[in-house]
């Protein structure tokens, strides 16, 4: 099997990490025989979680924490892909609301000459489970505007589990410009995934979406609204920093 490392981004995660998600990805990798270096980046966690996750990670083979100030999600995993030392990355939500186990669908393709392999809840095959009907609908309308006005052809940009080639991860992170690293005052996830895989498709860089399952995880750390207008307004500079020629082939 292909060499991965895991990049896990965290920010208040005392509820998912009482309830073992943790646990779960290193029971996958040890249940298969898998080495894989395992990333744990915290962005600024308040909750003291991340005292928590530093002493649990500290005791498992071939994991690492890291602690960054709070600069929202891009930054967390930018910092985890520039440590990676493997040939691929995949990072993955702490809350695992995509199960780790879901990685055996994304490695064959980069047997099939895919540079980024992302895992989407929208392309047929895709499961989704327990999600509220109106958290669907906010991602319905986000995927059309993003369709709209960024990335044609890519149904589901959000999903957080996205498996990279390290070397072109980490150019398409330093080439970022609507997601610079910079402090936050909230829980951010935002849409640098939009700005990843929009640079990605204009360099003609190939990927695969690949059918997941998925199962909704509930959290009071965001703001739906909020987030979402934000994320909204992000698209539209996405497209205007690239009229503007900041993002060269």
């Amino acid at each position: 099997m292909k060499s991965i490392s895991i990049v896990i981004p965290a920010f208040n995660e005392s509820d998912n990490f009482n309830q073992g998600v943790l646990t779960q990805v290193a029971d996958y990798l040890k249940e298969n025989n898998l080495t894989w270096p395992v990333i744990v980046v915290d962005d600024g966690s308040t909750d003291g979680s991340n005292k928590n996750i530093k002493t649990w990670v500290e005791k498992q083979p071939n994991w690492s924490f890291i602690q960054n100030s709070h600069q929202g999600k891009a930054a967390t995993v930018k910092t985890g892909v520039f440590a990676v030392k493997t040939k691929y990355t995949l990072f993955t939500d702490f809350d695992q609301a995509t199960p780790i186990s879901e990685v055996k669908k994304l490695i064959p393709f980069l047997g099939k000459g895919c540079q980024i392999v992302i895992g989407s809840r929208e392309v047929q095959g895709s499961t989704r489970e327990k999600e509220p009907a109106l958290r669907h609908l906010m991602g319905k309308v986000f995927n059309f505007v993003v369709q709209l006005f960024a990335i044609r052809g890519i149904h589901d940009t959000q999903c957080g589990f996205k498996l990279f080639n390290t070397k072109i991860a980490k150019e398409l992170f330093n080439s970022l410009k609507i997601y610079q690293p910079k402090n936050e005052k909230h829980a951010f996830t935002g849409a640098f995934d939009v700005e990843l895989l929009f640079i990605a498709n204009k360099r003609k860089i190939k990927i695969a979406e690949v059918p997941i399952t998925w199962h909704h995880a509930s959290t009071t750390r965001v703001s739906p609204i909020r987030d979402s207008i934000r994320m909204f307004f992000d698209v539209l500079r996405i497209r205007l920093a690239d009229i503007l020629g900041a993002y060269p082939k």
